[in-house]
């Protein structure tokens, strides 16, 4: 019985108008109603409050009135399923793509990507990057051959929209918000955490081929070949490598 009543007490919560609770509970059907309420709004509430906390750009872009409908509409479609707060709001992105309210902002879903990303790294595990004298030992014509492992942290997106561009521009620190050209093309962003602080940096399309095929556990030859085929007239492999084993952006390589 208490199963059954905790059971129908969450549905009353988060999916139902709590009638299942009334009937149980064998109280007075008004006042469960008020007490229920008070739960479900606070419930409601805090996990909006979660939501706004993880995509503040998301909410300086609809609005404090739109995104609490929105957060509403999602914590009833996708409630928690794990117990940690920090990793709550991973379906938003998507849930935005096909919320109809939000359809004329098409650029959002990516928005949110960036930002769950930037969540993501933060909260990931830390290990030490590699380091760069680990190739020093190797027989360069095997270099093709090489696997590298992404530091736990790294994240990639990509976009048709400038999407690092409309997230800066959206800062606290930015009383007015600069406009954004949507037409001026699309980003790849790198999201990656170094010295504990999460930062983003902009990657070309070779750039963000390559790190895509190592992240999905291609040899240095096959993510070469994937860069190549983007036709990307600035990207050129030795210096990427470079610049990303600067940064840490690996943790090992076999």
């Amino acid at each position: 019985m208490l199963r059954e009543l905790q059971q129908a007490f969450r549905r009353g919560i988060l999916d139902d108008d709590g009638a299942e609770v009334r009937r149980l509970s064998g109280g007075d059907p008004d006042g469960i109603e008020r007490r229920l309420r008070i739960y479900r709004n606070n419930v409601h509430g805090s996990l909006a409050g979660v939501l706004a906390s993880a995509f503040p750009v998301v909410q300086r872009l609809v609005g404090q009135p739109f995104f609490q409908a929105m957060a509403r509409a999602y914590v009833q479609r996708h409630p928690p399923d794990v117990p940690q707060l920090s990793g709550y709001g991973a379906r938003l992105p998507d849930f935005l793509a096909a919320f109809p309210p939000a359809q004329s902002l098409a650029y959002l879903p990516d928005v949110a990507r960036l930002e769950w990303a930037r969540i993501e790294a933060y909260f990931a595990g830390d290990t030490a990057p590699m380091d760069p004298a680990e190739l020093t030992s190797r027989d360069p014509e095997t270099f093709a051959s090489l696997r590298f492992e992404l530091h736990p942290a790294v994240r990639l997106v990509a976009s048709r929209y400038p999407i690092q561009r409309i997230w800066e521009a959206n800062q606290p620190q930015h009383a007015q918000v600069a406009r954004v050209d949507l037409n001026a093309g699309g980003e790849a962003v790198l999201v990656f955490r170094p010295a504990m602080i999460v930062t983003a940096h902009g990657l070309s399309a070779g750039d963000f081929a390559l790190l895509s095929a190592l992240a999905a556990g291609q040899s240095l030859g096959e993510a070469s070949e994937a860069a190549a085929a983007t036709a990307d007239p600035d990207f050129d492999l030795q210096q990427a490598l470079v610049g990303h084993l600067t940064r840490g952006i690996f943790c090992g390589v076999a």
